[in-house]
């Protein structure tokens, strides 16, 4: 499996991104999606999670209410729509799928938020 993240970028204070991750050979039909992030000087974080099968999703609470995650799978796609970006918000983000007792992580992409 190979998740290849696309999305981020330079954007300002109150801004908006869509983060998107794409699964390729998933042979599984039920998965866990996850995006992390870390920023600078700080431990990697849990952002967002869903599940394929039912789509049920969890949040940390600093992004409760400014950020959607949603998959297609048909796609074997996970989005993040971040809204209301703020400086805090800026790290790499990671995307993580976990798949039975096998787990893979993405390159990263890096978003900012910066006036």
């Amino acid at each position: 499996v190979q998740l290849v993240e696309s999305g981020g970028g330079l954007v300002q204070p109150g801004g908006s991104l869509r983060l998107s991750c794409a699964a390729s050979r998933v042979a599984r039909s039920s998965y866990v999606m996850r995006w992390y992030r870390q920023g600078p000087e700080k431990e990697r974080e849990l952002v967002a999670s869903i599940s394929s099968a039912g789509g049920s999703t969890n949040y940390a609470d600093s992004v409760k209410g400014r950020f959607t995650i949603s998959i297609n799978n048909a796609k074997n796609t996970v989005y993040l729509q971040m809204n209301s970006l703020k400086p805090e918000d800026t790290a790499v983000y990671y995307c993580y799928a976990e798949m039975g007792f096998l787990s893979y992580w993405g390159q990263g992409t890096q978003v900012t938020v910066s006036s």
